[in-house]
């Protein structure tokens, strides 16, 4: 998939006279319902509150260090992008893995409008369970920064994540009011994480051997008892929940909606 066109070396500044201009993140998946007034239909939209997660210890979004220096793609020039797969602003290396097509709709809680504008961080580990910037530190690729458009959507085009030990298979991600709120993390409205759901993510780590390491990971854990989300209700670790359409073989699609408040 074609990239945007950036500034390859001159910061997120540079970005920024290209992006859309444009509050807290009230719930990862809105659902609607109907009520029926006479003869006439009033909608009225629900979106529950989620809980607020923690951005793990890899988020290199300006919050924490690495070997004394603050870790911040956030600041790249590129870092606005659809395909994640790469690395960008100069680091090589491409990310092996399951194809996976992310499409998120970024919407006001209060009626469920669309907000262009808004923006969403979004990281996760590759195939072999790893972090760019941390585990691998020459390497910044399964992160970038997203715009909504008119519709208030942004798409991402990345690889299924691998599992790690300790953890069920995830993505983190933040959400900003808008792109010149996205250079540092600590103006995130949102932190908080996506869940992969258990039978196509068995069946895509044993389909393709860039998962070999996630298998046995994957076995030793499950998403009730994740330390980050065990704590959460019913409700919360049901929206948390993506649903994937796809195959190991094609790659998935995932459509994900996130109210802001």
């Amino acid at each position: 998939m074609d990239q945007p066109d950036h500034a390859p070396d001159g910061g997120f500044a540079l970005d920024m006279p290209r992006l859309l201009p444009r509050r807290q993140v009230l719930s990862l998946i809105g659902a609607a319902g109907a009520s029926v007034l006479g003869s006439s239909a009033a909608a009225q939209v629900v979106c529950p509150m989620p809980a607020m997660e923690t951005p793990g210890p890899f988020p290199g979004d300006g919050t924490n260090r690495r070997s004394g220096q603050v870790i911040n793609v956030l600041t790249e020039g590129g870092v606005v992008r659809e395909d994640l797969r790469p690395s960008f602003a100069g680091q090589g290396g491409t990310a092996d893995g399951v194809p996976m097509r992310l499409t998120v709709a970024i919407v006001s809680a209060d009626g469920c409008t669309p907000l262009p504008g808004a923006a969403l961080y979004i990281w996760h580990c590759d195939a072999a369970g790893r972090y760019s910037l941390y585990d691998l530190p020459d390497r910044n690729y399964l992160r970038g920064l997203g715009i909504a458009d008119a519709a208030g959507k942004l798409r991402f085009t990345t690889i299924v994540p691998g599992c790690y030990a300790g953890r069920w298979p995830h993505f983190h991600f933040e959400v900003f009011a808008d792109a010149a709120a996205a250079t540092n993390g600590r103006a995130a409205r949102l932190t908080s994480q996506f869940a992969l759901p258990e039978a196509p993510i068995k069946k895509t780590y044993r389909a393709s051997r860039a998962y070999s390491r996630s298998v046995s990971n994957l076995e030793r854990t499950s998403f009730a008892r994740d330390v980050v989300f065990r704590d959460n209700s019913d409700g919360e670790m049901e929206a948390m929940m993506l649903t994937l359409t796809g195959a190991p073989e094609q790659g998935y699609l995932c459509d994900v909606t996130v109210p802001l408040g």
